[in-house]
C-alpha cells in the first residue's frame, strides 16, 4: 500500500526535529510542502526531490502530494511545528475521503507553543488556550468570540500569526478584545524565528504588547492571572507545594 507521510518539522533547526520526523524524510524520495518551509530542510535533505507552493496553496499541494504517492513514490508533506496543529493533516485526510490509499501516517512536531514557550521559560505548566488571528479560514467574528472566551476563563494563551502584510492591526485588536477583562499589567511574551536565525524573545505587558511590532514569524503569549516574571523568565505555576 502507497503511503504518505505527514511531518511536523518543528520550529526550523535539525535539534528540535523528532527521530520519526527525520526517518520519515530519509524514507521519502519526494517532499512536499510551502516553499519556506522547504528551504528550511533543503540542505540537510538534499538527495531528495522536491515540490512547492506558496502561501494560500494549500489544497493544491495536498492534491498534489496525494497523487504523487498514489503514483508509487514516497511522500512527505512536511508542515512546521506539528502537522496537526494549523497543519496540513487534516486536509490530506479530507481530500483523501473513504478511499484507504495512499496510507496516511501523521508524524507530530514540536508546535510553536512549546518552542516559544520553552525559549521563554515556563508560561503553559497550566491549561491553555492556542488562537489563531489569521482571519483566511476563520472569521474574524469567531475569532473574538473565542479570545473573549479565553480570557474569561483565566486561560493563558499562545497566539499564532498575530500580523501580517494584509492584517497589520489584528494584534492591536486583540489586545483591545483582551483588555476588556484583563488587566494592563497582565504578563506577555512574544519569540520571534524559533529554531533559526535571528531568534529573538521580549517580556513585555499586555498593555505594551498592544503597541508591540510582530509578524508572521511570531508567537505570542499571554499569561493568565497566576503568571509572573521570575528572574527574566515568563513563568505560570500550577500549584505545586515546595514547603
Amino acid at each position: 500500500m502507497s503511503k504518505l507521510f505527514v511531518v511536523g518539522i518543528g520550529p526550523g533547526d535539525y535539534e528540535n526535529m523528532t527521530i520519526g520526523a527525520d526517518q520519515a524524510l530519509r524514507n521519502s524520495d519526494l517532499i512536499v510542502g510551502y516553499t519556506v518551509y522547504v528551504d528550511l530542510v533543503k540542505e540537510r535533505y538534499g538527495d531528495k526531490d522536491f515540490l512547492t507552493t506558496p502561501m494560500t496553496r494549500e489544497a493544491e499541494r495536498c492534491r498534489m502530494a496525494l497523487e504523487k504517492a498514489r503514483e508509487g513514490r514516497k511522500v512527505a508533506m512536511i508542515c512546521s511545528g506539528d502537522s496537526g496543529i494549523y497543519g496540513m493533516a487534516a486536509l490530506l485526510y479530507e481530500l483523501r475521503g473513504e478511499e484507504k490509499e495512499p496510507e496516511i501516517q501523521v508524524i507530530p512536531g514540536i508546535t510553536a507553543a512549546c518552542s516559544g514557550g520553552a525559549l521563554l521559560g515556563a508560561p503553559l505548566t497550566h491549561d491553555f488556550a492556542i488562537l489563531s488571528l489569521s482571519d483566511r479560514l476563520t472569521g474574524w467574528e469567531i475569532i473574538e468570540k473565542r479570545l473573549r472566551h479565553a480570557a474569561q476563563a483565566d486561560l493563558s494563551m499562545v497566539i499564532y500569526n498575530p500580523v501580517s502584510k494584509g492584517r497589520p492591526d489584528y494584534l492591536k485588536r486583540a489586545c483591545d478584545i483582551l483588555l476588556e477583562d484583563l488587566p494592563e499589567d497582565r504578563i506577555c511574551g512574544i519569540c520571534r524565528n524559533v529554531g533559526r536565525d535571528g531568534e529573538e524573545k521580549r517580556l513585555l505587558t499586555l498593555g505594551e504588547l498592544r503597541e508591540a511590532e510582530a509578524d508572521m514569524f511570531c508567537t505570542v503569549f499571554i499569561g493568565n492571572s497566576m503568571t509572573r516574571e521570575i528572574g527574566g523568565f515568563m513563568v505560570t505555576p500550577r500549584g505545586y507545594r515546595h514547603d
